[in-house]
């Protein structure tokens, strides 16, 4: 399925990305499903895939988490099946995520799907990152309030609900209809009758996140070992002191490490081309052998790329789930990174070097890209 999203981005981008919540109507024209409920019951089921079930009565909240063997026992109202991830599973889904291309791929995560009951919804809640929202089957009323300072509690250790809110979106939204909620913003969901929602997630890595997965590299490379030094040292009248100039040298050693582009842009790279949740990684069996490849390449086969696979460029580099593809064909890692289904003729010459075919073998033999038979 070609998704169409019928929006003027630049419009988007200036009104209301991180400034305001908006409803597009009727986003996507004719909106067809890419899957149906019981299909995403079928991945709820998978011991891979990262699903939950939550329910309330009377105001009492339950969740519970997949891989779930049956759904038999579940009531007519008030649940929600939430799956994580789907485009990393469902090829048809992944499709649903090409339309917003138009923000970068490394600021885009994943695809959750959920289908809900009459009356079925996670409660009012906050979400730290960006959303699109696109209601499939069904209908469902959102109301999004304003963002301010809002009092939090957890009705369930796995839930976390704020207190209620004055709307400034209160609506209905039918098949091919989106909502855009900036991170911080309240809200909450509820279905009016069975319904599929499609929310499509952004990655928003926090500076904790980022210190510590550097952290984590600066010791894997076993970088920073030079040691602080003072050979200037002169008497002071407290030595129990330490001195403005001292913790502005140790500063600064911990700021060159960050200060280095290489490095630093080496770290990002692997950072955050690894995607948060598991990949559907099927290496082929048997291996594919290079002349096999270019062959196949040549009859006019393409290469598809594994749905949720995080291919990004950083600087003149590009990594792939947390590695660096090196190599001296910058043009064609770039058809990589770019396009997800490819054909022989973007390679150009390079097809032709012994060495990027042998990369791009590897690649293949690895499960990150493949051919459809």
């Amino acid at each position: 399925m070609d998704y169409q999203l019928d929006l003027d981005w630049n419009d988007f981008l200036q009104r209301y990305w991180q400034k305001r919540p908006v409803i597009i109507k009727r986003a996507f024209k004719n909106f067809i499903d890419p899957l149906t409920p019981d299909e995403l019951a079928g991945l709820a089921m998978e011991t891979e895939v990262d699903s939950r079930l939550v329910s309330h009565e009377e105001g009492r909240w339950q969740v519970s988490h997949g891989p779930f063997e049956s759904f038999d026992k579940l009531s007519e109202t008030n649940w929600s099946l939430l799956v994580q991830a789907v485009d990393h599973w469902h090829e048809p889904s992944a499709a649903l995520m090409r339309p917003f291309r138009q923000l970068p791929d490394w600021r885009i995560d994943d695809l959750m799907i959920s289908f809900a009951v009459p009356g079925g919804g996670v409660g009012p809640h906050l979400d730290q990152y960006d959303v699109f929202i696109i209601q499939g089957q069904g209908r469902r009323h959102w109301r999004v309030g304003e963002k301010k300072s809002l009092k939090q509690h957890s009705p369930h250790p796995d839930l976390l609900q704020v207190e209620p809110f004055d709307a400034i979106i209160d609506e209905e939204m039918e098949p091919g209809d989106m909502l855009y909620i900036p991170p911080g913003y309240p809200h909450e969901g509820y279905s009016l009758e069975n319904a599929l929602n499609y929310s499509v997630g952004f990655r928003a890595p926090s500076g904790r996140e980022l210190v510590s997965g550097f952290a984590d590299y600066v010791l894997a490379q076993e970088l920073g070992s030079q040691r602080y030094g003072d050979p200037d040292l002169a008497p002071r009248a407290d030595p129990s002191t330490v001195l403005p100039e001292e913790i502005d040298a140790l500063r600064a050693m911990m700021l060159d490490l960050v200060q280095q582009p290489d490095r630093f842009n080496h770290w990002f790279g692997e950072f955050i081309s690894q995607s948060r949740h598991e990949l559907d990684i099927a290496p082929p069996e048997p291996p594919y052998q290079a002349g096999e490849i270019y062959d196949l390449l040549q009859q006019g086969d393409q290469l598809h790329r594994l749905g949720g696979l995080r291919v990004l460029k950083v600087g003149e580099e590009c990594y792939v789930n947390g590695e660096q593809i090196t190599t001296q064909h910058k043009q064609a890692v770039a058809v990589l990174a770019g396009s997800y289904a490819i054909s022989g003729a973007q390679f150009g010459a390079a097809l032709d070097d012994p060495s990027f075919l042998a990369l791009l073998t590897a690649l293949i033999n690895s499960g990150y890209w493949y051919f459809k038979n």
